[in-house]
């Protein structure tokens, strides 16, 4: 588990998922409750923050998992075929 979070707060991760969820989040959000933002209605919260936090955990948990992968090789061995 100390290793998931090594990867996951270090090397320009953290930068790299934010800038994933600024942008996917925002167009997310503009699908999804669209209309309330430009009628003026309501926006509901809990759905704003997910819709940001979805993004970032995905991007974050794709970096950590690559990593992780890397790390298994040994140097010198070839990936393994998909």
């Amino acid at each position: 588990m100390g290793r998931i979070w090594c990867y996951a707060v270090s090397d320009g991760v953290p930068r790299r998922s934010f800038i994933v969820a600024l942008i996917v989040g925002t167009i997310l959000n503009l699908i999804n409750q669209g209309d309330a933002l430009v009628t003026g209605l309501p926006v509901d919260i809990t759905k704003l923050l997910l819709t940001y936090l979805v993004p970032y955990c995905v991007s974050t948990y794709g970096a950590v998992s690559y990593r992780l992968h890397a790390a298994r090789l040994a140097p010198g061995e070839p990936a393994p075929a998909r």
